[in-house]
């Protein structure tokens, strides 16, 4: 009863916090969960590689929801690999729970039971629970799990749009670390006309201005520099602060990007290009 999954990153276009309405969109980032089942009764352990002090309680849960609702309460042991560190604003936390979830079900045999949709509800229900998340993510969870790019309410799980586009993706990523529920939710509330304004500009498909939007507002809300969006505006389609921070994302064509990954090549940390994935959270 093995089974594994792997799930992409995301990068925002609207951060949840202001409103409960938030978008994201996946990028070819993963994390990647392995699930070895037992007995029913027998615990739930978990490992990230290479991070043996990390905090397992949201996949452990993860295991623990999937099994109690589609097995007999099996325990077992879930293993995840990453691209993306924890704490980025890539959406890590939302990636590792997708592929936990998908890898669980796989390992029950069970895919065919659910929707990806359900899936994904399932792991944004263990984020709420063990504390990992402000907002529930699903905006971030569904862009993960579906690929593409989503528009969601956050505080009734609902899934309202979902486009594909074919976008390059610059990414900076600082070496600070930032946790989304550590997050002054009050100060971002105070952007809450900003936010309503990307949101209508993401139903009317406008992504690219609705991520420069969000970048502005929220740098500001967050305390971050909004050097990194300014110094983009003039060669990305969109550019924001990904999440809660520090990391940053631009989207648009590689060679209009180039200028821009050289100005955020000079800042320390990792910048480097990838691309928008549609696939979604995949089973392997």
């Amino acid at each position: 009863m093995d089974g594994q999954a792997r799930a992409p990153a995301a990068g925002t276009v609207l951060n949840a916090l202001a409103t409960g309405t938030g978008s994201a969109f996946a990028i070819e980032e993963y994390t990647t969960a392995t699930v070895e089942l037992g007995a029913p009764g027998d615990p739930v352990t978990g490992e990230v590689a290479d991070a043996p002090d990390a905090d397992t309680a949201l996949v452990e849960r993860c295991v623990s929801l999937v099994t109690d609702r589609f097995g007999d309460g099996e325990g077992g042991h879930v293993r995840t690999e990453s691209d993306v560190p924890m704490a980025s604003g890539l959406k890590s936390s939302s990636a590792a729970a997708n592929a936990t979830v998908m890898a669980t079900l796989d390992a029950l045999d069970a895919t065919a039971e659910t929707t990806r949709t359900e899936a994904c509800r399932l792991g944004v229900r263990a984020a709420r629970e063990v504390g990992v998340t402000v907002t529930g993510a699903f905006d971030d969870a569904s862009a993960s799990m579906l690929g593409g790019v989503t528009l969601t309410d956050n505080d009734e799980d609902v899934l309202l749009d979902r486009a594909e586009r074919d976008w390059d993706v610059l990414v900076w990523m600082p070496p600070e670390r930032s946790f989304s529920a550590d997050a002054d939710v009050e100060r971002c509330r105070r952007v809450a006309p900003m936010a309503d304004l990307v949101a209508d500009l993401v139903r009317d498909g406008a992504y690219g201005r609705a991520m420069t939007v969000n970048g502005l507002a929220f740098c500001g809300a967050l305390g971050f520099d909004p050097d990194p969006v300014v110094n983009a505006m003039a060669h990305a389609e969109g550019v924001s602060l990904s999440g809660t921070g520090p990391s940053f994302t631009a989207v648009g064509d590689r060679e209009a990007l180039a200028p821009v990954r050289d100005r955020w090549a000079d800042r320390p940390g990792r910048t480097w290009l990838t691309t928008t994935q549609t696939e979604g959270t995949t089973t392997l």
